[in-house]
């Protein structure tokens, strides 16, 4: 079976999604495609907002200076000045869109502050943003003539021709998993992060890092990929998962406590509470460490009940389900994996350095996010950039005369994924490559995940498509953060713990040898 349109988007997070209804209102064909249902994705998730200089305390040289900070050296500059530049520009498309944000009492847009904000600038949906974004731009892609969503279709591997550009992707096609053929003049990989490759992460089933993996099958160039940012609070409750806490609970006014009641975090960091995720998370580390517990708590107590209520009631709901009422009780947290700085390299303009192809969203590297990311900007970036490769992929092109590339080769049988392998994977990476490494734990990780590897493909089936993919993610975080001796941002290696600028003041850029 054979779908054919102009513009193919993997992944219906907020940059699919975007890019999609640009692209449709000037005219070309799109098609969508989504292993899952329609807006599954981080997208969804997200609770804190889309930070953009909004206030009339605010300014774009403010919100830079704040992103350059956290992102701790490694920023590209140009691309903070676009994304931010363009910030204000996005929300109002979105408004446009159908998107519905928290306005306060005359009317104007709600804006919160989180960690690493010297200014409250977060544009949300009280703590429900990401799934509202998801809600309005989904039905905005249903109601664009010219859209065509494909659910329940996981993509196998992009389809390279005999140039090396990319003619669109190859996919399974419902419960039957007959292949089919999605081909188009360009292709959008928005395919989201790879969370799942830790045991403990904040993201969806879906994030299995599918698009970074077929990318670098496909030759493309991945960078930063050790930069893997963990959030530094999640749920920590004996009978829960890890559930994300948003930042902006903390800039409503909830410290971080100890197991003594003690707000540790206001002695030992500039910010405290509100100090960026990279140094939260390893402060809360360094706790856990002398205290022996599993977690630290989140206080807001000291709070206003019923605007804690009003302000947070998605996390309110799901904290009183495990009999938590977050204002007279502390929220046990800790750190999980959160969010992937690095990514496929792009341009500003979402291409890779494979024709045809291009990326956006947390599944791309720009350069934004540099080391660390700032809270809330990644919606910021998603959108941005999705924009702006919507502008430029107008102007691709496509040789006649080239024959559609053959499926890969690979064996239908309908084995059942070992559960151990996602166990191992998820095992391995959060003990050996999570918030602090070192370098014996990190060679030891890549000396399994290469077992693992092996392992996986040697099955060839179907059913181990999704970790084939989590494992080559993994495998690519682990081997970077292995070549980088120094600490930055998120990537704390004790065995080097001071940051180097004369030797890694760069990208860490990586590409499948051929």
């Amino acid at each position: 079976m054979r779908i054919e349109s102009d513009y193919l988007i993997v992944g219906s997070g907020a940059a699919g999604l975007y890019f999609a209804i640009l692209t449709a209102q000037s005219g070309a064909s799109v098609t969508v495609v989504t292993k899952s249902g329609a807006g599954e994705s981080n997208t969804r998730y997200a609770q804190g907002g889309i930070a953009a200089a909004l206030g009339s305390d605010d300014s774009v040289a403010f919100h830079i200076q704040d992103t350059l900070d956290a992102g701790d050296g490694l920023c590209n500059r140009q691309a903070v000045q676009t994304a931010i530049t363009d910030g204000p520009r996005v929300v109002e498309d979105l408004l446009q869109l159908g998107t519905q944000l928290s306005r306060t009492a005359a009317g104007e847009l709600s804006l919160g502050r989180e960690g690493g904000h010297t200014r409250h600038r977060v544009a949300h949906a009280d703590d429900w943003t990401g799934r509202e974004i998801s809600r309005s731009l989904v039905a905005a892609a249903k109601a664009q003539e010219g859209i065509r969503l494909v659910a329940g279709a996981p993509v196998v591997d992009l389809a390279i021709d005999s140039k090396g550009r990319c003619r669109g992707a190859w996919a399974l096609d419902g419960p039957t998993a007959e292949p089919l053929a999605l081909e188009a003049r360009a292709t959008l990989l928005a395919t989201g992060g790879a969370g799942q490759m830790y045991s403990s992460t904040t993201n969806p089933a879906v994030a299995t890092g599918d698009g970074l993996a077929m990318a670098y099958r496909s030759g493309a160039i991945l960078a930063n990929m050790e930069f893997v940012q963990f959030h530094p609070t999640a749920l920590a409750h004996e009978q829960g998962n890890t559930f994300l806490i948003t930042e902006a609970l903390r800039g409503h006014g909830a410290i971080l406590v100890n197991d003594e009641g003690e707000p540790f975090l206001e002695r030992q960091l500039h910010g405290g509470s509100l100090a960026t995720r990279d140094r939260v998370a390893r402060a809360i580390v360094a706790e856990l460490k002398r205290s022996g517990r599993r977690h630290v708590y989140l206080d807001v107590t000291a709070q206003d009940a019923d605007e804690t209520r009003r302000r947070f009631p998605n996390i309110d709901r799901t904290c009183r389900e495990f009999g938590i009422d977050m204002t007279r009780d502390r929220i046990p947290v800790a750190p999980a994996a959160h969010y992937l700085c690095g990514g496929i390299h792009t341009d500003l303009d979402g291409r890779t350095n494979v024709p045809g192809l291009y990326a956006a969203g947390e599944a791309a590297h720009t350069g934004f996010h540099g080391a660390n990311r700032l809270a809330s900007n990644s919606l910021l970036e998603a959108l941005v950039f999705a924009r702006r490769a919507a502008e430029a992929v107008a102007d691709e092109c496509v040789d006649a005369g080239i024959r559609w590339p053959t499926l890969p080769q690979r064996r239908q049988a309908a084995a059942e994924v070992p559960d151990r392998w996602r166990t191992e994977i998820g095992d391995t990476m959060l003990a050996l490559v999570g918030i602090e490494r070192d370098d014996a734990g990190l060679k030891k990780a890549c000396h399994r995940l290469d077992e693992l590897a092996d392992e996986i493909e040697a099955a060839r089936d179907d059913a181990s498509l999704e970790m084939r993919n989590l494992v080559t993610a993994a495998q690519l975080v682990a081997n970077t953060a292995r070549m980088r001796t120094e600490s930055r941002g998120v990537h704390y290696n004790t065995d080097h713990p001071k940051r180097d600028d004369e030797t890694w003041q760069h990208d860490s850029l990586i590409q499948l040898a051929r």
